[in-house]
């Protein structure tokens, strides 16, 4: 009796449609035409005998086992994709296609000065870049869209491997003249709470930035939400308040053309750990060590 499996293609038909919830734009993100996706996955369908999507003009609706045969499909097509892992990990190291993710405060920081001497020291490595926010890069990473992520740690990112690059320094940002100026440290108990400026949630430099100063009321307290540590560097220019930025930031000059002064945290543990991770059992797990040692010379 004739076997008839589902295809590869098919299989990335239906999880594309699963994360897009749209034909049109699974379609896009596969790069076909909708009516090939459409076609691909009706096949699907008649291939097993069951209904996977249940169509209407405005809504896309997975029956309770297409649901379960989407996260089964996902789970084949990332095993797939790591057979061409394995074939890479043996040949030549740091070639081919590699997909980083990297978190929004440290992806316009450290890339501009790594990305250079990676493509000197590994001319056939095609680095493929995503900015996420740590949440979802972790989601990214397990799903299988991407192969490693650059990210802070302490945090919470599932099932991983991950190696530390070096830890990154928290400085108090404050308008000049405001805080103490023959400190040479700023301590936590000296930030007033009401005018502490924060990034908003979904940014794990927020929750570093309040373990690190260990005052429980500063998460109610905080004067404002910025979406990026730029906005909160111009909101602190405007007199607006203070906030806490890693070093790597004012390395890259973040401060330049201000009146912002900053100075280091004095607290335990004043720092971010800056890691490279990526799927436990992963085939590349040697490649990632080698990228890592490169990651760390740019600190």
């Amino acid at each position: 009796m004739a076997t008839y499996l589902p295809t590869l293609k098919q299989l990335q038909y239906l999880v594309a449609l699963k994360d897009h919830g749209h034909f049109g734009r699974a379609a896009e993100a596969c790069f076909v035409t909708q009516s090939t996706l459409s076609a691909g996955l009706r096949e699907l369908e008649s291939l097993i005998g069951i209904t996977l999507v249940e169509r209407t003009r405005r809504v896309v609706r997975f029956t309770p086992l297409g649901l379960r045969i989407a996260e089964k499909a996902q789970r084949v097509l990332r095993e797939a994709e790591e057979l061409g892992d394995l074939a890479r990990a043996a040949g030549k190291p740091l070639s081919g296609d590699l997909r980083m993710g990297v978190i929004p405060t440290i992806a316009p920081f450290l890339l501009p000065r790594i990305l250079p001497r990676l493509r000197a020291a590994w001319p056939d490595l095609k680095l493929y870049l995503r900015e996420e926010t740590t949440s979802a890069a972790c989601d990214s990473l397990h799903r299988g869209h991407l192969d490693c992520v650059l990210l802070a740690l302490p945090y919470h990112c599932g099932d991983i491997e991950s190696v530390d690059l070096f830890l990154d320094r928290l400085f108090v940002a404050f308008p000049k003249g405001e805080m103490p100026d023959k400190r040479p440290e700023i301590t936590a108990a000296e930030i007033d709470e009401t005018r502490l400026l924060l990034l908003e949630d979904g940014h794990c430099l927020k929750d570093h930035v309040l373990a690190a100063c260990n005052r429980p009321e500063l998460r109610a307290e905080a004067a404002m939400l910025g979406t990026s540590l730029h906005t909160l560097v111009q909101m602190v220019d405007n007199g607006l308040g203070v906030t806490l930025l890693p070093k790597m930031a004012l390395d890259a000059g973040i401060l330049d053309n201000t009146d912002v002064v900053a100075k280091p945290l004095d607290a335990d543990h004043p720092a971010r750990r800056i890691a490279l991770a990526w799927r436990r059992g992963s085939p590349r797990e040697k490649e990632f060590n080698l990228l890592a040692d490169a990651l760390r010379q740019a600190e």
